[in-house]
């Protein structure tokens, strides 16, 4: 193990939260180890200024829970504790032990700890350990530094200060075996290399062709929340880059992958929708992730309505079709949910009434609420390079007359698509009950 001390690194306290500090001190004074760790000990480190705080500590989740009132145990795979600390949410962690050979004394205190399905994927993992067991069980060597409050340290076991030099994403361990307990730690891979603009390490980067298809073993909806994480933190067009290098886009979107990488113009739509993403995020504007996937599965969509089209389906009948085609078949490799589903297929099928560009159902068009968002969407296809019949010119220059500025639009004009359009209808105020005299 390697310490370093106060004066040999730049964490400060105060750019650690009020909450953090309190619940590391009450464990303290309950007699247990609490040290800050994971990402925001990475990105102080890094000069950043991190939004959430994780404890690790040598406490029981029953432990924790007893120590806080406003706590929660929650989790099965991993069992962990939620303090509420005001309106902050601190994420508490016991140590983990290793899951081979002899317990250590925590693990003895937990029941039926861990648990492997036959390709070795890890189930259940409640084996609690050591602080130096607890750093080996952690996935990268940069998300494995704890920051001991008490006496200003950074404790690094497994070369994490090292690899920051380095700006190296490093798995720990044997990366093909932590890769089998856990394969969405490929993705995790892929994300923090394009969070932190590191390279990837090569051992780690040779073993993800062998063991990607393990993805196909994760839950439909845990690969949802991971495209969450991958694409709506501001950092998706270098995410995207990195599960293309690393052939990991196919586990998620297959037929899109496919589709990518044929097709020069629909990898450029698919850019550009992450590229306008990242920017709005950045200006700490609303996002949607029914707009990025509107554009990841456009081209699919598209190709398969084209092929209905020739078959003699009517366009309009043909797009929905697809659309729906498309929808079922993506939510069995991902679980998109409808109310991300529903506006994504809105805004495909909107397309074809912006193509028009008729002026006579113009208005009527203008004040729909998908228009925005279906608006914008048609920008982003002329960009990429798609024949639409320079459709986008008209609809910029009629939302930019004079007679327009003032239509009672069902959504704010100054909404983009990245709010997904809008929320709906608004609301009609409540009437006010008479008051008793």
């Amino acid at each position: 193990m390697k310490v370093i001390p106060r004066d040999q690194h730049c964490i400060s306290r105060k750019n650690i939260s009020d909450g953090a500090l309190k619940v590391m001190s009450r464990l303290r004074q309950a007699d247990h180890e609490a040290y800050l760790v994971g990402g925001a000990v990475r990105d102080l480190l890094l000069g950043g200024h991190p939004k959430d705080f994780d404890i690790a500590t040598d406490a029981t989740p029953e432990e924790v829970h007893a120590l806080f009132r406003g706590s929660r145990i929650i989790g099965r795979r991993f069992r962990i504790v939620h303090v509420r600390m005001g309106r902050e949410i601190i994420e508490v962690t016991t140590f983990r032990g290793h899951h081979d050979g002899e317990p250590s004394t925590r693990a003895s205190k937990v029941k039926g700890p861990s648990h492997r399905s036959e390709q070795g994927l890890l189930l259940r993992d409640n084996v609690f350990g050591t602080l130096e067991e607890d750093a080996v069980r952690r996935d990268l060597t940069v998300n494995a530094l704890y920051y001991d409050a008490a006496n200003f340290a950074v404790y690094d076991h497994v070369h994490g200060m090292q690899d920051m030099e380095r700006r190296s994403v490093c798995i720990i361990g044997d990366p093909d075996e932590r890769f089998r307990e856990d394969p969405v730690r490929m993705l995790r891979v892929a994300r923090f290399a394009a969070k932190l603009e590191f390279d990837i390490d090569e051992d780690t980067a040779a073993a993800i062709p062998r063991c990607a298809h393990l993805l196909r073993e994760i839950p439909s909806a845990r690969l949802f929340d991971e495209f969450l994480k991958l694409f709506m933190s501001g950092y998706a067009e270098r995410t995207f880059d990195e599960l293309l290098e690393h052939n990991l886009l196919a586990y998620l979107f297959p037929d899109s992958d496919y589709e990518l990488r044929r097709n020069s113009v629909a990898m450029a739509l698919v850019r550009a929708a992450m590229r306008s993403t990242d920017i709005r995020i950045q200006a700490g504007k609303t996002v949607t992730p029914a707009f990025l996937l509107a554009a990841l599965l456009w081209p699919v969509t598209e190709r398969l309505a084209e092929q209905l089209r020739e078959r003699g389906d009517a366009p309009v009948a043909a797009m929905h079709s697809a659309g729906q085609q498309i929808v079922a078949g993506a939510v069995t490799t991902i679980a998109i949910p409808r109310r991300f589903s529903l506006p994504m297929r809105e805004i495909w099928e909107f397309q074809l009434r912006l193509q028009r560009g008729d002026s006579r159902k113009a208005r009527e068009l203008l004040q729909n609420r998908r228009f925005r968002a279906a608006y914008d969407f048609l920008l982003l296809r002329e960009e990429a390079g798609e024949e639409t019949g320079d459709v986008g010119g008209f609809w910029t220059e009629f939302q930019e007359r004079p007679e327009n500025q003032n239509l009672p639009m069902i959504d704010s004009p100054s909404d983009s698509a990245e709010d997904g359009g809008g929320r709906g209808r608004r609301r009609r105020p409540r009437k006010r009950r008479p008051t008793s005299p």
